[in-house]
């Protein structure tokens, strides 16, 4: 009997092995195969003309792509994915990808007005691709309030915000499965005061926002799917558009127009959250109409893009031939500017690699994408160019994930 108990007994623990190995070699697969990549993920409109000085509808709907560029090699590889409607109406930040590189989100913010040819309309609407699929395909969309354009995701990758540019507002999403299901609308104001951007601290507790015509940031609070308004507000510079906090989760950064005539010196706002209170502590000057921020993996560098009057009318005396890239080294509780590299006219996003090795700028008439590698004083321009089928407008990489 006790033999008989002893087989038994070794029989069960084999399977118990068997099973396990199985599970752990199945875990380890699927791991393998969701491997982050450093994917770099580019937005490109084809409905937009921006080249007049204005906004104005150039081309039907339906030909918006985008663009995968694939960074385990240089020059990356690149997928061309057609028919994805998005806009360059907003910050570049209308495109994010998780943290384990599987899911990506493009906001769909506007639509053609079919009744008022050369018009359009704030849509509601966030695309969820499958990364993981070949090619990448849209699976599924949110809904959002007005105008959906910067987004954020928190570091476990599950929650995703939305700034809502025409709804006065920002949509919390919990995300799982490959859907969206929304858990809030947090208003911050009116509808015409722009809510433009936000950026997720490396915390994942706290979210800040940019308000652009009332000239301040707002700080969200995070608690689980909990996401509440706080009463801080941060003064800055003229209009913010384009928000970023740094690794440390020490600054928060941000910059957009002033209301002056198109020659002025705009400014980077730095906010310190560790002063007592949290408060703007320094401005930093860029240049003439900074687009986006965006910090290095490391915080390091911030490379600042400026349309440098590339985007006035061609009858405008402050117009320029070539948009700019600004180089900024962080510096204790502050940035300071490296060097000032011209690139094509109207540059919308930039962003770096996930390993910090390379950056990626779109310039939007082109139809091109600029790539430059970080050096130890800053970036060098590599020469290489990537063709769009599409105006570059919004660029996303990987957030950052929990540690």
């Amino acid at each position: 009997m006790s033999h008989l108990r002893s087989s038994i007994s070794s029989g069960l623990n084999h399977a118990r092995c068997t099973w396990l190995f199985f599970t752990l070699l199945g875990a380890s697969s699927a791991a393998a195969q969701f491997k982050p990549h450093p994917w770099v993920l580019s937005a490109n409109e084809s409905k937009i003309d921006l080249t007049t000085g204005a906004s104005r509808v150039s081309g039907p709907a339906g030909n918006d792509s985008l663009t995968l560029l694939d960074f385990t090699q240089f020059p990356p590889s690149v997928t061309h994915l057609p028919k994805i409607s998005n806009s360059v109406l907003g910050p570049p930040s209308n495109v994010a990808i998780t943290p384990d590189g599987r899911w990506a989100f493009v906001s769909d913010s506007i639509r053609l007005d079919p009744a008022s040819p050369g018009k359009w309309l704030p849509n509601r609407f966030i695309h969820i691709l499958d990364l993981s699929s070949t090619p990448p395909r849209v699976v599924g969309q949110g809904e959002s309030g007005e105008q959906p354009s910067g987004l954020a995701i928190t570091p476990n990758g599950r929650m995703l915000l939305a700034a809502n540019r025409a709804g006065g507002s920002v949509t919390a999403f919990r995300f799982a499965d490959g859907r969206l299901e929304k858990l809030a609308e947090i208003s911050l104001g009116l509808p015409t005061d722009e809510v433009s951007d936000v950026a997720m601290a490396p915390d994942g507790r706290r979210a800040f926002v940019s308000v652009r015509l009332r000239g301040h940031l707002r700080e969200l609070k995070i608690d689980g799917e909990a996401v509440t308004a706080t009463e801080r507000k941060f003064s800055a510079y003229g209009r913010p558009y384009r928000v970023q906090v740094t690794p440390d989760n020490a600054l928060v950064l941000t910059a957009g127009e002033g209301f002056g005539n198109g020659a002025d010196t705009d400014l980077l706002s730095i906010i310190d959250l560790a002063a007592n209170p949290p408060r703007t502590t320094d401005y930093v000057p860029l240049g003439r109409a900074p687009e986006t921020l965006e910090l290095s993996p490391d915080g390091r560098w911030l490379v600042a893009v400026l349309m440098n009057g590339s985007n006035l009318a061609p009858t405008d005396t402050h117009r320029g031939d070539q948009g700019q890239i600004v180089v900024l080294e962080r510096e204790g509780r502050s940035f300071k500017r490296r060097q000032t590299l011209s690139v094509g006219p109207i540059p919308e996003g930039a962003i770096f690699t996930p390993d910090g090795r390379h950056v990626v700028v779109q310039c939007h008439p082109e139809k091109r994408l600029w790539l430059f590698e970080v050096t130890r004083s800053g970036l060098r321009d590599t020469g290489k160019r990537i063709e769009v089928p599409g105006m570059p407008s919004g660029l996303g990489t990987l957030a950052r994930g929990s540690r």
